[in-house]
């Protein structure tokens, strides 16, 4: 009961908060996925989360319990850079029904260096042959150069924000590198400037 009070307080007080996008000339797709192995007390399945971005830009995100119990918490990055591939592979698809190309290939960025070192490495690890069926596709992409997987410093990692208590400090470290801002500040300064003319 004091979660939910603690959540409901916390939304009262944000409810006018909003992500902010932005315009820019040059696009890119990028992730950040992340999972707290075993977080579930009960049943110890992971929470696995990504946030995908259009440049600077929030587009897409999601928070779910992974559907199987992970050996180590390599496997639980895994499987979230595979569910967070997926989801760049179907934007990539829809951008392109809409006409829009991009020619880099699209970058995640996951804290876990074993789960970079899946992507990459050739040689499948004996103790992870259980996700050879499943996420072999992840290697296959970045081995064609249709993909990149990139490490990113736990203090980074803005899927945290979906996985795991955070103090206020990152909490609000995280949120607003993610785009998430207060608009009546937004709003008061345009409100401002067109007074002016």
């Amino acid at each position: 009961m004091q979660a939910l009070k603690r959540v409901l307080r916390y939304l009262k007080q944000t409810i006018t908060h909003g992500l902010h996008l932005t315009r820019t000339k040059t696009l890119s797709l990028t992730a950040f996925c992340d999972a707290d192995w075993g977080g579930d007390t009960v049943d110890r399945k992971s929470t696995g989360a990504y946030i995908v971005y259009l440049c600077p830009n929030a587009i897409s995100w999601s928070c779910k319990k992974q559907s199987t119990v992970a050996r180590s918490s390599t496997e639980a990055e895994y499987r979230a850079i595979g569910s967070t591939t997926t989801e760049i592979l179907w934007l990539q698809q829809l951008l392109l029904e809409l006409g829009i190309h991009i020619a880099q290939p699209p970058t995640i960025f996951s804290d876990n260096i074993g789960a970079n070192y899946l992507c990459a490495n050739p040689v499948f690890h004996t103790r992870m042959k259980h996700l050879a069926i499943d996420y072999h596709f992840v290697r296959d992409l970045v081995a064609k150069n249709e993909l990149q997987v990139s490490h990113v410093p736990s203090s980074h990692q803005l899927a945290d924000l979906l996985t795991k208590p955070l103090s206020r400090r990152q909490h609000e470290f995280l949120t607003s590198k993610i785009g998430v801002v207060d608009p009546s500040s937004i709003l008061r300064g345009r409100i401002g400037a067109l007074n002016s003319h």
